[in-house]
């Protein structure tokens, strides 16, 4: 319940917004002389202040009150310009007082029009990361009220160095991987919408993820209530790992997203749900919301990946839920450990034929730290997976599905910059990354024939490249991975190496 001060400091700041932006909303009324625009913003000026002495209660109030300064700021030059238009003639007309008077509101209404624009579109933003989102997805939470724009977008040549050993084409290509678009809204100061609606591969094509669609990667409205809690529902974000929450190009090295974050943790990866999150204590944070379950029945031998319901009509038999803690310690900056879970069923009366509830009990863990000091960057990530009664469910798709799988990859940069042009803001960070998995790292009743496996994804991934930042919102990157698959080819021999060239962008 709102405090009498609350609703007495609304009430002020009512009447004040009314008085500021009042004309902006309908035809100006024209004061009859200079006096009483002079008493306005005396009055103006009482309602800042007692804004100013309330201030302190809610912090909304004090982006109010500098849209009000400014307001009154423009009111004087007006009036200011207006006197001297009353003394001397105007240069058209010929004409003083009721010409400059007439002046003198049009530059208040264009001023006041203007001040309205910036509340809902600013001229600068300030880029950071909040509740677990990327920069650009976080720009709703920075505005004072209504839309807020942003996106980002990836492109990318490959180049193979040599033949891959499956079915995918060798040949070279040029993509517009993502093209994407943040589109929020801030209802209030505690009410917030947040979508991002994703074109990928330049094309609709025929639905299909290699072709091409237009999918809705997130949208979810947050209550934020307290810092301790606030709650979140729509289509989420699994909050696991660092890159599916966080996968704008300019928060992560390489052209490609590493594997393990593809295939053990299926990035991008969403689901309808709700939940909880917040700060419990300084620098530690947590995320925990219930879901709709996996689909088992798209379950294939590289994973869990296909089993994603991305809310199209999701099958919400089988619930599921997930979990995510940060800590970062105030005792040593730009340190950052956490872990985090998803656990459900998945049969989701999908699986069997007769549609009788198959439980397909799936379970994931991760964890990972990341540390920042000065130029060097650090980051090591673990998951570990597990599926029941994948002996029933293997025949059933027609594929060896994985009791068990792992993933894991180290990676380190450096930002070289500043040994090159101290003076610079630029970004330029050489980084390795190691990464290993494998999608059949256990199969339930290996001997049987109709588990093979030889199938499936059990790879070693050697990458190095250049992350360059002309500025914060634009990376220029250039990668080679050098892929060893254990399934396909014998345990050393290159297969499938590639030379990524590619741009990303945020706004």
């Amino acid at each position: 319940m709102r405090s009498k001060t609350t609703t007495k400091t609304t009430l002020c700041l009512g009447t004040a917004i009314s008085l500021a932006l009042g004309c902006a909303n309908a035809a100006p009324k024209k004061p009859n002389s200079i006096d009483e625009m002079w008493k306005i913003i005396q009055q103006q000026q009482k309602e800042i202040e007692n804004l100013k002495a309330k201030s302190s209660e809610n912090e909304s109030l004090k982006q109010e009150i500098s849209v009000l300064k400014e307001t009154q700021k423009s009111q004087e030059q007006a009036i200011s310009q207006a006197t001297a238009s009353q003394s001397t003639p105007n240069a058209t007309t010929g004409k003083s007082g009721k010409a400059g008077l007439e002046h003198k509101t049009d530059v208040l209404a264009s001023e006041v029009e203007k001040l309205k624009t910036q509340l809902y579109i600013p001229e600068s933003r300030e880029y950071k990361s909040q509740y677990g989102l990327g920069p650009a997805a976080s720009n709703v939470y920075g505005v004072s009220r209504g839309i807020s724009i942003g996106g980002y977008g990836e492109m990318m040549y490959t180049n193979y160095a040599n033949a891959r050993g499956d079915n995918v084409t060798n040949k070279d290509t040029a993509d517009l991987e993502r093209a994407v678009i943040y589109l929020g809204y801030k209802f209030n100061d505690w009410i917030i919408l947040n979508n991002e609606i994703e074109f990928e591969h330049a094309s609709t094509g025929e639905g299909s993820e290699e072709k091409g669609e237009v999918s809705v990667e997130f949208s979810q409205l947050d209550f934020l209530l307290n810092p301790k809690y606030n709650i979140r529902a729509g289509l989420m974000l699994v909050p696991m790992g660092f890159i599916n929450e966080m996968h704008e190009p300019t928060t992560f090295h390489g052209n490609r997203r590493p594997d393990v974050e593809r295939y053990i943790i299926p990035s991008t990866w969403r689901e309808m749900g709700a939940g909880l999150f917040g700060e419990i204590l300084p620098g530690l944070q947590y995320r925990m919301y219930a879901m709709n379950g996996l689909n088992a029945s798209s379950y294939s031998n590289i994973g869990i990946k296909e089993g994603r319901q991305g809310g199209s009509n999701a099958k919400a038999e089988d619930f599921a839920f997930t979990g995510r803690l940060d800590y970062t310690p105030a005792f040593a900056p730009g340190l950052m450990v956490g872990a985090s879970t998803f656990f459900g069923n998945s049969g989701q009366k999908d699986v069997l034929s007769d549609d009788r509830n198959f439980d397909v009990f799936t379970q994931l863990y991760e964890g990972h730290v990341q540390y920042r000091y000065k130029g060097l960057e650090l980051r090591a990530l673990g998951a570990w997976g597990k599926i029941n009664n994948t002996t029933t469910l293997s025949p059933i798709i027609g594929e060896t599905i994985g009791q068990e799988n792992f993933g894991w990859y180290v990676e380190a940069a450096h930002d070289v910059m500043p040994f090159l042009w101290s003076e610079s803001n630029q970004y330029l960070a050489p980084f390795v990354r190691v990464e290993r998995y494998n999608t059949l790292a256990s199969v339930a009743n290996a001997a049987d024939t109709d588990f093979d496996r030889s199938t499936g994804l059990d790879r070693w991934i050697y990458q190095a490249g250049l992350s360059y930042k002309p500025i914060q919102n634009i990376v220029i990157k250039a990668d080679y991975r050098q892929i060893h698959d254990r399934k396909i080819v014998p345990s050393g021999i290159p297969f499938g190496n590639e030379f990524n060239l590619g741009v990303g962008f945020i706004y």
